[in-house]
């Protein structure tokens, strides 16, 4: 059967606001909560009661208060445990896999090489990485209904559908039907950028931030948006490209058409291609690339940091229009900030505007295995209606 879409774990407004609340920044007081939320202290008891009676809450000790300060207070906290949710990153070559819990706390990962890299062959082989995964402990079966998939390429959340993916050669494909169908889970699909986000936004770097946005270098230069509480996608699906934004008129020809996209500039790939142009030697690979930059090599050292200068000035871009409280760097790439981050930096505080430039940059290594707690995350997300709906015209 077919189930694509997660069930909302609550509809009521005033639940949602309280448990998706102390998922990121709890344990927090009754009193807390209705400030924070602007809800009354007794609605915000009448959202939890049915959350602690479902074993989704519970009330920690009493908290000692000042003298004179009123009876101690429970504060209330999420039950990790009370439900588990599988993450599942696909690559080009192989899957990453990890169960979380309700908190997007990793509890256990697995990896599998992709050998057949068709819909098909991947859906049967996530089914058996989900079993592995689940046979870790004996509760994780029983209490995991939801699985999150993060991939790369176009993808149409609320269908399940991956419209393009060109590390992958897929287009148009019902991916969430497809692994609902081998796993008998509630799948999310999500672009593997936009996933990464929405944890670092709930469990990560950007709790607590209205506007946070990610940036991934590496193969491809991603990134993604938080506008007020809620990953923008855009009218067509692609806000917050930073990737293709055009950065220099005259560079390089994009895969995508354009010229001087930054990832055109920034890329792993693109950095490769111009030490590998500058020198004449077509067999260098990255890592070669790396140690030529490090070891002072001008070809090497050019390449970083004209990439660097791109991703600044493309994350300035970025800053100048949307205004995020803090920026998480990211990707597989980062392995290399030594050779971008000061022209990174420099390009960024160069072309951000005004206020704008207070905004940090944080830089974030992250494994393998966080892009597929991203995947939990995105499934977690989906039991909150109102963060993952589409927002239509005139709405906050």
């Amino acid at each position: 059967m077919f189930r694509h879409h997660s069930q909302p774990l609550v509809t009521a407004p005033a639940e949602t606001a309280v448990l998706a609340l102390l998922l990121a920044e709890g344990p927090l007081s009754r009193v807390e909560l209705a400030r924070r939320t602007g809800l009354s202290s007794t609605a915000v008891t009448k959202a939890a009661r049915p959350l602690i009676d479902d074993g989704y809450l519970y009330e920690l000790p009493p908290e000692r208060t000042a003298p004179g300060a009123g009876r101690p207070v429970n504060p209330l906290a999420v039950a990790p445990d009370r439900e588990y949710f599988i993450g599942l990153k696909i690559s080009a070559d192989r899957l990453f896999g990890a169960v979380c819990d309700l908190r997007a706390g990793i509890r256990a990962t697995a990896v599998r090489p992709l050998g057949e890299c068709t819909p098909e062959a991947v859906a049967r082989l996530v089914a058996e990485l989900v079993d592995e995964l689940l046979d870790t402990e004996p509760a994780f079966r029983d209490r995991t209904r939801h699985l999150g998939a993060a991939v790369n390429g176009d993808v149409d959340r609320e269908s399940g559908r991956l419209r393009h993916s060109g590390l992958l050669g897929w287009r148009d494909v019902p991916l969430a039907e497809l692994l609902s169908a081998s796993t008998g889970l509630s799948v999310t699909v999500e672009n593997d950028v936009r996933a990464l986000t929405v944890a670092e936004h709930w469990f990560g770097e950007g709790i607590g931030t209205g506007y946070f946005a990610l940036v991934t270098i590496g193969a491809g230069i991603g990134s993604a948006l938080v506008v007020n509480g809620r990953l923008l996608r855009g009218a067509y699906g692609v806000a917050g490209e930073v990737g293709h934004l055009c950065v220099d008129p005259n560079g390089p020809l994009c895969w995508c058409g354009a010229r001087g996209c930054v990832e055109a500039i920034a890329s792993t790939d693109a950095i490769l291609a111009s030490v590998r142009h500058d020198t004449g030697d077509g067999n260098l690979a990255f890592d070669e690339v790396v140690r030529m930059a490090r070891e002072g090599h001008p070809a090497a050292g050019g390449a970083f940091a004209r990439a660097g200068n791109a991703i600044g000035v493309g994350i300035a871009a970025l800053v100048n229009l949307v205004g995020p409280e803090r920026v998480v760097v990211s990707g597989e790439g980062v392995d290399a900030y030594d050779l971008l981050g000061r022209h990174i930096q420099e390009a960024y505080a160069a072309h951000a505007f005004g206020a704008a430039s207070r905004c940090p940059l944080s830089l974030r290594p992250l494994p393998w295995e966080e892009w597929a707690r991203g995947g939990a995350a995105v499934a977690i997300q989906a039991l909150f209606p109102q963060y993952t709906a589409t927002p239509t015209a005139g709405s906050g």
